[in-house]
């Protein structure tokens, strides 16, 4: 497995993470509160975290090709549901999962 994360500075996090996951929700298994949410994907799962600045997403998956399937479905949503904030998504570099 690997595994990438990414932390979004906003003060709207828990918006952020119930849209993404009632979206992810219509063709993939999800599930959420206001301070965690998980999305599982046929090719990968991501985990996000919501506190009082940020959103911090946690992507996991068998390989780097899955992996950028992951991030870049994440990516892309997030970004446009935040356009309006100017959220941008960055990645850490993909490390093994331990």
């Amino acid at each position: 497995m690997l595994t990438i994360t990414s932390r979004v500075e906003t003060d709207r996090a828990t918006r952020y993470l119930v849209q993404l996951c009632k979206h992810f929700a219509r063709k993939v298994p999800a599930e959420w509160t206001d301070e965690e949410g998980t999305a599982s994907f046929d090719w990968g799962t991501c985990v996000m975290r919501a506190d009082a600045d940020a959103l911090s997403i946690h992507v996991a998956a068998p390989d780097e090709e899955a992996l950028g399937r992951v991030r870049y479905v994440v990516t892309d949503h997030l970004e446009r549901f935040g356009a309006r904030d100017n959220l941008v998504v960055s990645w850490s570099e993909a490390q093994p999962a331990h």
